[in-house]
């Protein structure tokens, strides 16, 4: 078994690809650290999208986002969820020896084939952000053919 997976190739240069993140992605999948250590640092937020007749229902995880970080937009179909926070300490003393900033970025789009501009809601609540969008109402072009 211990054929199946080799050395964790994160601190090893033996094999320079182009897949190292890939390796190093199969590497941890199958370590023995439960659960793994994957943060929204370097990965992005789930979004879970549902439709029906009337219209398409997107879920976006954003745990500890406030809603002015928040940007949504739609065009021409697709709505593109993104995210820009900065976090910084303001304090009153002045020697400091090491202060450190945050800011990271994030965003996802979604193509919503029949999407209607008009109408679209959006609320961040518990950090879940939903996003009601409309459909348009297509009429039916399909032509019956008559076989001769």
């Amino acid at each position: 078994m211990s054929g199946l997976v080799p050395f964790n190739r994160k601190n090893k240069s033996l094999v320079n690809s182009d897949f190292g993140d890939f390796y190093n992605m199969l590497d941890d999948f199958f370590s023995d650290n439960w659960p793994s250590r994957r943060s929204l640092v370097g990965d992005t937020f789930k979004v879970d999208v549902q439709e029906n007749d009337k219209q398409y229902l997107i879920e976006a995880e954003l745990p500890g986002v406030n809603k002015d970080e928040v940007n949504l937009e739609l065009n021409e179909g697709r709505l593109n969820i993104s995210v820009k926070r900065e976090e910084h300490i303001n304090e009153e003393k002045k020697n400091y020896i090491h202060k450190e900033r945050r800011y990271s970025s994030m965003s996802r789009s979604v193509y919503l084939a029949d999407a209607k501009q008009d109408g679209v809601k959006a609320n961040l609540e518990n950090g879940v952000l939903i996003v009601t969008v409309p459909k348009e109402s297509k009429p039916n072009n399909s032509l019956k053919i008559d076989i001769e």
